[in-house]
């Protein structure tokens, strides 16, 4: 049973051809096969009558069986228009074989898609420039730099140069995520934001323990706005003790802050 559908399953990607050009040369060399010749106790006699038709009788069996395997490839529906899908060119009986696993995604009804892109996150906010009184506050505490748009965006500045980037956009996408409310909605921003900073495969992975990430795991199954908020709070504390008091030191800020003074004092 397992070996016919997997001899179904690449029907459509050529091999169904091929099947079928190999049963018409199976029929062309049982038609050219010579008669048997003499036994080797008799050499110089030739086959009786009884020998003769079991011959025969064989050469049926056999034409039979190879017209069969031709004629039942065709007919097989549904499965040659699959194509370049066909995954599985085995011929043994594999009954774990993943063509089972392709096919059952393929006839899954998929919901509809709400098109969200990678670029609907925000990767810049848009700001006023701050005053000097705002950017003397940044040093006070770094939740009074991360409370406003300027402040966020001087830090995330800052992070590129130390190349962490990726821990304030996923902070910044993680607030963006909390503000849905449509299911569908927020299930494809929580698959995405899952793609680019929490998997092991993306070149922008944050830094999580593997609490979190196997409480994230757990969830993914069907995620809420708040399904980062434990990542997200790791991160707001990693950007603080680490990233934090070496901006307070760079030039991001003494730049920053001694263009705002001799502003002020021109003024």
């Amino acid at each position: 049973m397992c070996s016919a559908t997997c001899l179904s399953s690449v029907s459509g990607s050529g091999w169904g051809e091929s099947l079928q050009r190999d049963g018409v040369q199976g029929l062309q060399w049982v038609d050219s096969l010579p008669d048997s010749p003499a036994t080797e106790e008799n050499p110089g006699e030739e086959q009786g009558p009884e020998m003769g038709s079991e011959q025969m009788e064989m050469r049926k069996r056999q034409m039979s069986a190879a017209q069969e395997t031709s004629d039942s490839l065709p007919g097989q529906h549904g499965v040659g228009n699959r194509g370049s899908n066909a995954c599985c060119f085995c011929w043994c009986c594999c009954c774990s074989c993943s063509c089972f696993t392709v096919r059952n995604q393929e006839d899954r009804p998929r919901g509809a898609s709400h098109e969200l892109r990678r670029e609907d996150f925000p990767t810049c906010e848009e700001s006023p420039t701050p005053t000097l009184e705002e950017v003397n506050t940044w040093a006070q505490s770094f939740d009074k730099l991360m409370l406003t748009p300027a402040g966020r965006n001087a830090f995330r500045e800052f992070l590129r140069t130390e190349f962490s980037e990726e821990n304030m956009l996923f902070w910044m996408a993680c607030e963006e995520l909390k503000k849905e409310a449509n299911k569908n909605i927020i299930e494809e921003k929580a698959r995405i934001i899952y793609e680019e900073y929490v998997s092991i495969l993306s070149p922008k992975e944050v830094s999580l323990d593997s609490r979190v990430r196997e409480v994230i795991n757990r969830n993914m199954v069907e995620p809420s706005q708040h399904i980062f908020d434990d990542a997200q709070l790791q991160i707001y504390t990693l950007m603080h003790r680490d990233s934090y008091p070496r901006f307070m030191n760079s030039t991001v800020y003494k730049d920053l802050l001694q263009s705002l003074s001799e502003k002020s004092v021109e003024a």
